[in-house]
């Protein structure tokens, strides 16, 4: 057992300040965790033994699906992650070292070259496949802004599985057995998920679903439709309006370019439009001008992984604004930032306030990419900028007036908007992930020639799958959801200690007591956590046990006197008083779920 008189044990009556979630805080003032640097944390005894319990879910339940369990290095050479491609598409959230010889290093933040290799040395005919392998490591990303405790840290553990194929109807299988061990260790670990379609990413690959667990504190956004559809946002496409046809483009007005003094913004060109132009824009019978149609430009600088910059200009329409993590999926592995000043002065074309499609597109003389918003189709009428200061383009029809580079999917995802899959209206919610499956396909069997010969004797590129669990996220999701006013309210399935003893008084008898009861329970195979501190209060002691949140507590203490000792339930509040004699049944059966 764990006596707290002796143990590594110290929780705190102030959250600490520089929380902002109730899982970080509870996690520090119950002693679990302990912050080591800007997302760094130290893993406590306690802590610790929630995060084994995870551990052992998912251990067991990839053993059950077919995984063999491995360890990599975290450090990792660069000539892999060059071959992938990853040394430099992870652009700066890649730890990169050296060593003494100025040999580069990387502190890994998956490990699909790792494994990939792993199988090329060891493994050379399809009768060797298929074959899963899994480990369970700390992993490493230099995140910008560290936050919320264990949601976004720089380094956490997860369980990353690797399947092996030669067939895409492999891959198929392999992937589908992943995913149902993934639903199970949710319910195990009772954690609410939804399956959501989401970007693959710097991972590539053509199928990916993140599991999301719905919470207000969630940093990823996704939508639902009651017909069943779930993506997170960056996955989510456009329904576009039905394009035109040619005869349909040639009847249309002809575009006219109009002074308009001011309006350089969106909501004063529509205020214009409206004022000048009464009853021509395109809402039937009112003839009312809206900002849908005014077609907003948006200039962003574009960084390579190589270093090199571009500018991009996306177009969308104007009652929307830009989704900036559906922008980051859209440039990925580039990052972005917008324009400066300095960068309008290089680029005269760009003319702020009235940017239009002239002279843009990497066939003009700008060179300057031009994206539009699904929604720009063939036959689509706008207002945009002409180019030149307070002067629009009205009756501006795409593939007749202009044309684009192709589109991007960048523009926000509302409420209402219309499924994909046609399934309905679409709600959005926030979201914590908390594993992600990935069909990679061949993009690193390639990269790295992991080939086997197949059936025919020919040599055949493997194909893979990734999937990825957060362990240590997983523990902070289940702080966040199990806990109340008082503090942690872990499931039993990860509670650190299946019952906490507390000695309440000054009677030598009531401490022996709890010594014995704490020593007969472990006898039973039940871990224990016994408050045997002489000089503590009743009431720290019932305090320190409602912020640990072990699942039964056993109280000795005056009651003894009576031939009474209370058996309390943390997550019901219920307190039942029991008999000396019948205390370890009453416990065994609480903790078996007899």
């Amino acid at each position: 057992m764990i006596r707290m008189s002796s143990s590594f044990i110290r929780t705190l009556r102030e959250d600490p300040s520089d929380a902002e979630v109730a899982s970080h805080k509870l996690l520090v003032r119950a002693g679990y965790i302990r912050r080591s640097a800007a997302g760094v944390y130290t893993w406590l005894p306690l802590g610790l033994k929630v995060m084994r319990k995870v551990e052992e879910i998912v251990r067991e339940e990839m053993d059950a699906a077919g995984g063999h369990e491995v360890l990599f290095s975290a450090l990792q050479p660069r000539a892999p992650y060059e071959a992938s491609g990853r040394w430099e598409d992870y652009g700066p959230l890649l730890f990169r070292l050296k060593d003494r010889r100025g040999e580069d290093y990387l502190l890994a933040p998956t490990h699909e070259e790792m494994f990939a290799l792993a199988v090329k040395d060891l493994f050379s005919s399809y009768k060797d496949l298929p074959i899963t392998l899994y480990q369970i490591q700390s992993k490493y990303r230099d995140e910008a802004r560290p936050r919320a405790g264990l949601l976004r840290v720089r380094e956490f553990v997860m369980k990353d599985a690797y399947s092996f194929d030669v067939s895409d109807e492999g891959l198929d299988a392999s992937y589908a057995a992943q995913r149902e061990a993934y639903q199970r260790i949710f319910g195990r670990l009772g954690l609410e998920t939804v399956i959501c379609q989401a970007d693959a990413g710097a991972m590539g690959g053509s199928r990916s679903e993140e599991f999301l667990h719905p919470t207000p504190v969630g940093e990823d956004t996704f939508v639902v439709s009651d017909g069943g559809y779930a993506a997170n946002v960056e996955a989510v496409t456009t329904t576009p309006p039905p394009a035109l046809s040619p005869e349909q483009i040639a009847a249309l007005p002809a575009a006219h370019v109009e002074d308009t003094p001011g309006a350089s913004t969106i909501a004063a060109l529509t205020d214009f439009s409206n004022e000048v132009f009464p009853g021509q824009g395109p809402v039937a019978e009112s003839g009312e001008w809206t900002r849908y149609e005014m077609l907003k430009h948006l200039v962003y600088q574009l960084t390579l992984p190589d270093g090199t910059t571009e500018p991009l200009v996306i177009a969308i329409p104007g009652d929307r604004e830009v989704d900036e993590k559906r922008l980051e999926a859209a440039v990925s592995p580039a990052t972005f930032a917008a324009f400066g000043p300095e960068d309008f002065a290089k680029h005269p074309v760009l003319k702020k306030g009235f940017i239009g499609p002239e002279g843009l597109g990497l066939e003009s003389p700008s060179r300057i990419r031009y994206l539009v918003d699904p929604r720009v189709v063939p036959g689509s009428r706008w207002v945009a900028g002409a180019g030149q200061e307070d002067r629009h383009v009205y009756d501006l029809v795409f593939g007749r007036d202009f044309t684009a580079d192709g589109t991007i999917e960048a523009a926000e995802v509302r409420d209402g908007d219309p499924a994909p899959d046609g399934s309905g209206p679409l709600r959005r919610t926030r979201g914590m992930e908390m594993g992600h499956i990935f069909q990679l396909g061949r993009k690193y069997a390639e990269a790295l020639d992991l080939k086997v010969l197949d059936e025919n004797g020919k040599q055949a590129t493997v194909t893979m799958g990734s999937y990825g669990i957060g362990v240590t996220r997983a523990v902070a999701a289940l702080a966040e959801t199990h806990h109340d006013d008082k503090g942690l309210v872990w499931p039993r399935a990860v509670a650190p200690m299946d019952v906490h003893v507390l000695a309440t008084g000054k009677d030598a008898a009531i401490f022996a007591e709890a010594e014995r009861i704490a020593s007969e329970l472990e006898a039973r195979g039940i871990t224990v956590l016994y408050d045997d501190r002489p000089k503590v209060s009743p009431g720290v002691k019932f305090k320190d046990s409602e912020l640990l949140g072990i699942p039964t507590s056993v109280v000795i203490g005056r009651g003894l006197a009576e031939g009474t000792v209370e058996v309390r339930d943390r997550a019901s509040g219920e307190v039942d008083l029991v008999s000396p004699q019948d205390v370890l049944a009453r416990v065994e059966a609480a903790v078996r779920g007899a």
